[in-house]
């Protein structure tokens, strides 16, 4: 089976985020996604991946549904802002990027066996690159 999704926009850029696009609607209760929240978020999304791979969906179906949620969370609950990205507002696309990267390497950890070759070596390939970016 051949796995087609959007990995290659978040291979493009391995830190969570990029580029914010403006800043969040004037709301005193939303608040931009903490470490926490992140990690939180993350968790879940691996385990509905993990799940939903259990049970025989497969992977782009389920990354993308996942990866979805978690930008709509992101984006209804804290404005579109990640904390560790500035103030700005991300765009739909930025956010379900780094959606997918954090649940993909959440499987990684929680249920490897349930994510596909290709993308463990595209998942491999990329985080060697930001390691060699930050190395210099």
């Amino acid at each position: 089976m051949k796995t087609v999704f959007l990995l290659p926009i978040f291979l493009s850029s391995c830190t969570f985020f990029a580029k914010p696009e403006q800043t969040p609607k004037a709301n005193s209760n939303v608040k931009p996604a903490t470490k926490e929240d992140v990690f939180l978020y993350r968790g879940l999304g691996a385990s509905y991946l993990c799940n939903a791979r259990a049970a025989g969906i497969e992977f782009p179906k389920a990354v993308g549904i996942a990866a979805a949620t978690y930008a709509q969370v992101l984006s209804g609950r804290h404005g579109g802002v990640v904390a560790t990205a500035g103030s700005k507002k991300l765009t739909n696309k930025q956010l379900f990027a780094g959606a997918e990267f954090q649940i993909i390497t959440g499987a990684l950890q929680f249920c490897p066996k349930d994510v596909p070759d290709d993308v463990k070596a595209k998942v491999d390939e990329a985080l060697k690159k930001e390691k060699a970016k930050l190395s210099k």
